[in-house]
């Protein structure tokens, strides 16, 4: 097949993979926006707060039952025709919300779009972690939290503009645009190539030194750095099929149990965190605390939360992999729960009344210096959300598990983020108007107890492969990993020592300094 330019760029290939999160992001900064305006609350008929759960819950349902049985197309088809295939149904999606003419097909809609979503929400950063090199794969991976984030801010704004339609047309028109980003992967992913580690996983080696001659060798299959990529994948192969198996119950198995867990709790941590709730329910919290003087003055405030937000991950891009995956957590974790304690105890200080006009509560606040404090601290919150566990939540859990079962175990921990994402968006409405300014105290602890579960059980994965994971996660997560026994379980494995990749490097340049010896 022919080789594109472009699709043998590494940056190039987990950028266009992550149009994909456009799709979510579309999703939520169209919805979030369109449910407080007036055309819409009109057309619904002023849906009850356990109604709007219900439709913006049947997005999740959907992003549930995608990601729970990605793996198996991930794992027969390949990463890019599951990719492909779910943005073809994200399509079908968009045009019923867009078409609807009730709850039902909106719901409907919606649901389909999920199971596009929760499918694309597991593929693109399995996809992504299994092209990048390892000194930039936090880096490529974080692109596709960045490419929400934009998908969010794009379509906030959009539907902002569209609010000054009259009738229906200021809903419909944001939701069909959601289509836009899956016709450009739908279309475009077929230039882009397979996985090398997928390929070499089915027995197609020459396609898979191919592909990583193409985007670690600038063409060359004899590169040294693509040679030693290979050897290693091969050997990591060798061993999965001769020591281990790829049954399912393999994640159930002690060791494996326990990344398994880790990439579950990660994954409804950031659900905890409070930060999707933010940004599907934003509008109705700037309305709760008074901020914003009308529809168009709230929508403008709310909407800042989403230019925090694309800005915000900029630096975990670039600094991820410098970073380190640990305290980048620890410190995220933290950080957002001050904010959210200080958010609640604002708003604890107001005097909560029911509004006749709609019948839902909002609060008073005794000065403008603390409802502007509550839109500071959602902007901070917003922030320290953006560069640190936004993207980890999706790095992390796509680099720590073997070949043999990392469709499976990432399809597993992706879908524990959907459900919780479900039960959040289901009772968070209800928990707004029940318990007021202690929603916010709930996520704060949240947010402090998930610091302490990363400090005690997450170890560092900046900097090792793939393959090398096993043993990161055999040893003390506190603790760095003793060279000697690195090596030992290198040597073991069949798969070459660092000084060992340096010499093969060496040879490109003619500064060789050592032999490297034959493999027995």
């Amino acid at each position: 097949m022919k080789t594109y330019k472009l699709a043998s760029n590494v940056y190039a290939i987990g950028a266009f993979a992550a149009v994909a999160g456009l799709m979510f992001g579309f999703d939520i900064g169209s919805n979030s926006g369109v449910i407080g305006t007036s055309q819409y609350l009109e057309y619904f008929d002023h849906p009850s707060p356990v109604l709007q759960g219900g439709i913006n819950s049947a997005l999740s349902a959907g992003c549930f039952v995608g990601a729970l049985f990605a793996g198996i197309p991930a794992d027969k088809y390949s990463r890019k025709y599951t990719l492909i295939g779910a943005s073809a149904l994200f399509i079908l999606g968009a045009v019923l919300q867009a078409a609807c003419n009730g709850v039902a097909m909106l719901c409907a809609g919606r649901a389909l779009a999920g199971i596009s979503v929760g499918i694309t929400s597991m593929v693109v950063p399995l996809y992504q972690a299994e092209i990048a090199p390892k000194e930039i794969r936090g880096r490529i991976v974080a692109v596709q939290q960045w490419s929400i984030t934009w998908g969010i801010f794009i379509a906030f704004w959009g539907q902002y503009g569209c609010q000054f339609l009259t009738g229906t047309a200021a809903f419909r028109i944001p939701w069909g645009v959601q289509a836009i980003p899956a016709v450009i992967v739908c279309a475009g992913m077929w230039f882009f190539p397979f996985t090398p580690r997928w390929l070499a996983s089915k027995g197609r080696m020459e396609e898979a030194l191919k592909v990583l001659a193409d985007i670690h060798g600038n063409g060359d299959p004899s590169h040294p750095r693509v040679l030693v990529e290979m050897e290693e994948i091969e050997a990591t192969i060798a061993f999965d099929r001769d020591v281990a198996s790829t049954r399912y119950t393999d994640l159930l198995k002690p060791g494996m149990l326990y990344r398994v867990s880790l990439g579950v709790c990660l994954q409804i941590w950031q659900q905890l965190t409070g930060m999707n709730i933010i940004m599907f329910y934003v509008v109705i919290l700037f309305q709760q605390a008074g901020i914003g003087s009308g529809q168009e003055s709230t929508l403008i405030a709310s909407g800042v939360s989403y230019v925090v937000f694309v800005i915000m991950t900029v630096p975990a891009i670039i600094y991820i992999d410098k970073w380190g995956r640990r305290p980048t957590l620890i410190i995220g974790a933290l950080f957002m729960s001050i904010f959210l304690w200080v958010v609640g105890a604002i708003l604890a200080t107001g005097t909560w009344s029911l509004n006749p006009e709609s019948g839902k509560w909002v609060v008073e606040l005794a000065s403008k210096s603390k409802t502007n404090g509550v839109a500071a601290c959602v902007y901070l919150f917003v922030a320290a959300f953006g560069s640190t566990w936004g993207p980890l939540g999706w790095i992390y859990p796509a680099e720590i598990y073997p070949l043999r079962v990392r469709a499976t175990a990432v399809s597993l921990s992706t879908a524990s983020n959907w459900l919780f994402n479900w039960l959040l968006n289901f009772f968070v409405p209800i928990l707004m108007e029940e318990i007021h300014y202690g929603l916010y105290f709930l996520f704060a602890a949240f947010n402090f107890l998930m610091m302490i579960h990363v400090y005690l059980a997450y170890p560092e994965t900046k900097g090792y492969t793939l393959e090398e994971m096993d043993i990161v996660f055999e040893n003390n997560p506190r603790k760095k990993i003793p060279r000697e026994t690195m090596d030992k379980w290198l040597n073991e494995r069949g798969i070459r020592r660092d000084q060992e990749r340096k010499d093969a490097l060496a040879l490109k340049d003619g500064s060789f300094s050592s032999s490297i010896p034959e493999k027995v």
